[in-house]
């Protein structure tokens, strides 16, 4: 008797089963391809990414490779092209081999690529905040002291590691301005700060100690 149940019960069951699967199997179908769907499109669009990314390094390279004087402008635009690329390990350096080697002196035209790579490009929190630093750095001959403090103030009001380099570029404008007393704030802020780089609190230990120790 108790067989006889076990069978019925199985039976039942495997009949159940087949039913759900007969009566849906549409829906079934739809979420198989469905999944399909996903799978091959996230490994084409990894395919893609990795190809992009081998064809702008290719392009940098064979840029610099060829720049000379005579190729100057071709290299120029190319550069800037692979900035405008936003991509996160090739448009920043792009950007410093333009700098480095004096490629635009326009210098509203290097700000708009800096803030192509600050504000439209998926970098790290420390490589952007690097690039505001350097951006800082290009323009701290021409600024004004507003100007200046209002592009590293994202990086002196948090708790990055270009903190302190932002400091010490404030304090050394100051003093190349003869504003000395707000010269020696800022480097005893450096003094003061825990992760300080070293020698960045070695210079303003220096500076405090040489030139403003009155």
């Amino acid at each position: 008797m108790d067989e006889d149940l076990s069978i019925i019960n199985s039976n039942t069951r495997n009949e159940k089963i087949k039913n759900f699967f007969v009566n849906n199997k549409n829906k079934i179908i739809s979420v198989i391809i469905f999944l399909i769907i996903i799978i091959v499109g996230a490994f084409s669009y990894d395919k893609y990414l990795t190809d992009k990314k081998k064809e702008i390094s290719d392009k940098f390279n064979s840029i610099t490779i060829d720049f000379s004087e005579k190729t100057k402008e071709k290299t120029t635009n190319g550069l800037i092209e692979i900035v405008n690329e936003r991509d996160p390990t090739y448009s920043p350096l792009s950007l410093y081999f333009i700098i480095d080697n004096n490629l635009v002196s326009d210098q509203a035209m290097v700000n708009s690529l800096f803030d192509t790579l600050i504000k439209d490009t998926s970098l790290d929190t420390e490589i952007n905040n690097l690039i505001i630093y350097k951006k800082a750095l290009y323009n701290a001959d021409n600024s004004q002291e507003s100007d200046l403090l209002k592009m590293l103030n994202p990086l002196i009001n948090s708790k990055s590691v270009w903190k302190s380099h932002s400091l010490y570029l404030m304090a050394e404008y100051f003093y190349a301005n003869n504003q000395k007393q707000k010269a020696k704030e800022f480097f005893n802020q450096i003094i003061a700060l825990e992760n300080s780089n070293p020698d960045i609190k070695l210079q303003a230990e220096k500076r405090l100690n040489r030139d403003l120790s009155e």
